[in-house]
């Protein structure tokens, strides 16, 4: 991750872990960028921090014309597979792809990379709606932490645990997702009136407590069949994906605009 980008992911993350957590702190259950009509400007800001990462690394010769161009084509190829488990419970292969080049291509454009694809998929799903921006910036969260740990592998992970640490990067992840995902959708799917619901103004533990019961009851529906099949696509395929990416990067001379090795497989 560039140094120069730090700032800026900063802020969105922080933007966006309060937009993600405030149920469980706030006072007001109206908070007003989380009300339906509102929830535009939401989605609009996150869409500047993805732009303006972009603008920058473009700026700087970080990211050439090429680089925009393997973008715009994993997008699509991300948002085409979000069709394949289009309807099934938890059955989510796009995340294999996202994690996997993330990892090869670095933290900054896996974050653009997660937001850009996300909101590609909505559009050709029709899954536009209040819960659009939190499943982009999770989805930018989940390229960033992948593409993080190129870097940090490139010289201390061994090659024969190479693939087990992207399996377990893809099996949090989805955890992680669809724990973001409960907790944003928390405060409306409960109401107001069971023994579960978001209480405005009660302690943060009363409210964690509750979110955690609930999250409980519906996660062995969704984030486990998430987790296991982005975990065995990832074992599958992580030698043959991650070596066709490694060949493209250095074919386009990537490496010399900023992006960082991962280790090989």
């Amino acid at each position: 991750m560039l140094k120069s980008n730090v700032p800026l992911l900063f802020l969105g993350s922080l933007f966006g872990l309060v937009s993600f957590t405030w149920p469980l702190y706030l006072p007001d259950s109206e908070f007003l960028l989380f009300q339906p009509d509102n929830a535009r400007i939401f989605a609009l800001v996150i869409a500047f921090f993805a732009v303006s990462l972009i603008a920058i690394e473009i700026s700087r010769g970080a990211l050439d014309s090429k680089a925009v161009a393997i973008l715009g084509v994993l997008s699509a190829l991300i948002a085409a597979l979000r069709l394949v488990g289009a309807g099934a419970i938890g059955v989510e292969p796009m995340w294999f792809l996202l994690i996997l080049a993330s990892y090869i291509f670095g933290a900054t454009f896996g974050f653009s990379l997660g937001v850009v694809s996300l909101a590609a998929s909505a559009f050709l799903t029709g899954g536009i709606g209040p819960w659009l921006p939190f499943q982009m910036l999770a989805a930018g969260w989940i390229g960033m932490i992948a593409g993080a740990f190129a870097k940090l592998t490139y010289r201390s992970l061994k090659i024969g645990l190479e693939s087990f640490l992207l399996v377990s990067i893809g099996v949090v992840s989805s955890l992680l997702f669809g724990l973001l995902m409960d907790l944003q959708l928390w405060p409306w799917l409960t109401g107001t009136d069971t023994q579960l619901s978001y209480i405005a103004g009660a302690s943060i533990l009363e409210n964690l407590q509750r979110f955690m019961v609930f999250h409980l009851t519906t996660a062995l529906a969704w984030d486990l069949p998430r987790a296991l099949t982005t975990g065995v696509l990832i074992w599958l395929t992580a030698r043959p994906v991650l070596n066709s990416f490694r060949r493209a990067r250095l074919r386009l001379n990537l490496t010399s605009h900023g992006m960082q090795p991962a280790a090989h497989v």
